[in-house]
């Protein structure tokens, strides 16, 4: 009997191994391509919450496909993703998600499945794409609807079969991980060594980090050191290694950069707020002639900076402001050209304000809107292309709103400190801190839900509010603001 058993399996997991064969790795790359040019970051440089959000997304689902096709994979926890997919056809969409200004829309679905077929379809179904193409690949592929709730298996064994056996019902296991819901708790048990071990692992890089910190923004004189993305601890010592040689080779150059702050990004130059960039890929020879460019850069922002005064004199006196965290990282010359645009059309529309009769009021300037909107911290987001007559009569009609939230704004930011601050000292945390992309909204009330639970895993630890379980390569715990 124990022959025939063994038999019985070796047929069943050829076949299953035939079947994950059904479509490769590079088939479910190719079949998700409408998938991939609707989410990926690139797209969403205008909106950088949006990017860092699908960029999240990405890593997390390209995990989860990788896994898909490891041999012996068996672990199938549900997978909450969120992407924000970009609109083709606006106004033929009857899809119930929710749709922005901005030409896309959220939308946010679990993977449960167990082949890349059926997760192939998921993505795209979810995302109201099509999966007419997934027919042309030489797949044998089943109807979705089955997919979703039956398991890829050649013969359905009797469930006898497993209790006799001791072996695992596969159906079940399913069953079972679509029932579970992640809660923080349950994460928490479950991810707090791997954290720990991560964290006592990256304790002498963190302290490395700031002592090169430190050591360089004393030595240059420099306001502050930055990094655009979240790159690991290791990977922003290097950076900071590489511009400690420079200083050694050419301290000649550096004369200029005294109370500035450095941004180590993806591009070099100087950002439209005036930050020195250092590329993360370019050689010291490109950051050499960033720094040897300094004195024609600072020129150019006094000439922004004027600019951005004459518009303000044209619309009554509202400010023009430019916000990091909401919006993309321009370099200087992108933002100067933006604003001598906007100030020219501006100029000759001759529109009628009253002089400061809007003082007081913030605006930012967008260059991938048609229409103005008001955010809700108070400041107005202008397109370069608005029309002066729809600007005039928009900002007329909510100015007693955006006054009423920039003093929202500046309540909330106060409770968002308050809160952060005695939640890091309740859990006894290391750091307590939030993505970009989460608002400060979301933040008070993740933090307001925090102190209601009795969490003694978070001592000494770093703890990120993000949309996700995650942690990261140095320990840092990511929790979504709305955790269960």
């Amino acid at each position: 009997f124990y022959y025939f058993v063994r038999l019985c399996l070796d047929k069943i997991l050829l076949q299953c191994v035939l079947q994950s064969r059904t479509l490769s790795g590079a088939d479910a790359i190719n079949a998700l391509r409408p998938f991939y040019f609707a989410v990926h970051p690139d797209f969403f440089g205008q909106h950088p919450k949006e990017r860092e959000v699908n960029e999240n997304s990405l890593k997390r689902l390209n995990g989860y496909l990788e896994n898909l096709q490891k041999p012996g994979f068996r672990s199938f926890k549900p997978t909450q993703l969120t992407f924000y997919v970009r609109e083709r056809e606006p106004n033929s969409s009857n899809v119930q998600e929710s749709f922005s200004a901005s030409g896309f829309r959220a939308v946010s679905f679990t993977l449960h499945t167990r082949d890349l077929l059926s997760t192939v379809l998921d993505i795209l179904n979810s995302c109201s794409l099509s999966t007419e193409h997934v027919q042309s690949l030489n797949v044998n592929s089943q109807p979705h609807k089955e997919a979703k709730s039956t398991v890829n298996r050649p013969i359905k064994w009797d469930k006898t079969y497993y209790s006799f056996t001791g072996f695992k019902d596969p159906e079940e296991e399913l069953e079972q991980a679509q029932r579970v819901e992640t809660t923080l708790i349950s994460w928490l048990d479950d991810n707090e060594a791997s954290a720990v071990k991560k964290l006592k692992k990256s304790l002498p890089l963190r302290k490395e980090l700031e002592r090169l910190k430190i050591e360089l923004s004393h030595e240059l004189q420099l306001s502050d050191i930055r990094w655009q993305r979240s790159w690991g601890i290791a990977h922003r010592c290097s950076q900071l290694h590489s511009l400690g040689r420079l200083v050694q080779q050419r301290p000649e150059i550096l004369k200029n950069v005294k109370g500035r702050t450095v941004v180590f990004t993806d591009r070099s130059g100087m950002s439209a707020a005036g930050h020195i960039m250092l590329g993360t890929m370019d050689v010291h020879h490109h950051w050499t002639k960033i720094f040897e460019r300094l004195p024609n850069y600072y020129k150019l922002q006094k000439r922004l900076l004027l600019l951005e005064d004459r518009i303000s004199q044209l619309l009554g006196g509202i400010q023009v402001i430019y916000i990091e965290e909401l919006q993309p990282l321009l370099t200087l010359e992108e933002y100067y050209e933006a604003l001598n645009s906007f100030y020219n059309k501006l100029r000759d529309s001759r529109l009628p304000f009253h002089p400061r009769s809007l003082r007081g009021l913030q605006m930012i300037l967008e260059s991938d809107r048609y229409a103005p909107s008001l955010h809700e911290f108070g400041h107005f987001m202008i397109p370069t292309v608005c029309d002066p007559a729809a600007l005039q009569w928009f900002i007329f009609a909510k100015a007693q709103e955006a006054r009423e939230n920039l003093k929202r704004k500046e309540e909330m930011m106060i409770t968002e400190k308050e809160l952060i601050d005695t939640s890091t000292e309740r859990f006894s945390l290391d750091r307590l801190y939030k993505e970009p992309s989460v608002s400060s909204a979301q933040m008070i009330d993740c933090c307001k839900r925090l102190l209601e639970e009795s969490l003694p895993y978070l001592q000494g630890m770093h703890l990120c509010i993000s949309h996700f379980y995650s942690v990261l390569q140095d320990g840092d715990l990511c929790i979504p603001w709305n955790w269960k």
